[in-house]
């Protein structure tokens, strides 16, 4: 992760204090990681990764992951949506629908459901 900080860092062309002062992280913090003597904590490598404009995950590996979903069950739901015709419909409705009218609507479907199926849903 440090080599990778570092070049960035230096594209950038900043210091370590540039990045501590705009990231609250102590130029101590950045030569123990340098050193070795402690690792990051999740929330120090999301203010770098923000202050660089790149994923955390590009700072700890820097490679970014494939696809515009960092979580694979977003990427999987989008997916789908994207690819059946009637899910489309029913998120079209949803976002352009007024939400009482379109709770209406999701109340009569829940009801043929639980009709069809003989069950709560």
């Amino acid at each position: 992760m440090y080599e990778i900080y570092c070049k960035l860092r230096d594209a950038k062309g900043c210091k370590d204090f540039d990045v501590s002062k705009a990231t609250g992280i102590t130029k101590s913090t950045f030569s123990d990681w340098k050193s070795g003597r402690s690792q990051p904590k999740n929330e120090k490598l999301q203010k770098i990764a923000d202050y660089f404009g790149v994923t955390v995950d590009y700072l700890m590996t820097g490679e970014e992951k494939q696809g515009y979903y960092l979580n694979s069950d977003t990427a999987k739901l989008a997916q789908e949506m994207f690819e059946d015709e009637d899910m489309r419909s029913l998120f079209d409705m949803k976002r352009n629908m007024p939400p009482e009218r379109f709770k209406a609507h999701m109340e009569f479907m829940k009801n043929l459901y639980n009709q069809e199926k003989g069950t709560d849903f």
